[in-house]
């Protein structure tokens, strides 16, 4: 497949990206190799290959799930510069 100017233009202007006039040769070559690229894994026959979501083997650690406030208060208030009743002690900004 071969990307016309136009398309290229089209293609940058989506992607936010300046592109000098010198420049739009090399990127209309660039994005053709790409998208021949992606016809040729189009041809590739893939009916007997199971769906994978990772490439590695592996299963996610099932934990309870249960809401808790991480038991780190006092070490997170230990870092603020004041703290009150186990709060964040913080200026007024709205009256």
């Amino acid at each position: 497949m071969s990307l016309t100017e136009k398309e290229v233009r089209k293609i940058a202007k989506l992607s936010r990206i300046k592109l000098k006039d010198d420049e739009i040769g090399h990127f209309q070559t660039e994005l053709s190799n790409i998208l021949d690229w992606i016809e040729q894994l189009q041809e590739v026959d893939t009916d007997d290959v199971p769906p994978m979501s990772s490439v590695v083997d592996m299963q996610s650690p099932i934990r309870t799930d249960k809401v808790t406030d991480g038991g780190y208060r006092d070490d997170v208030l230990t870092n603020a510069p004041e703290n009150q009743y186990g709060c964040f002690v913080v200026p007024k900004v709205v009256e």
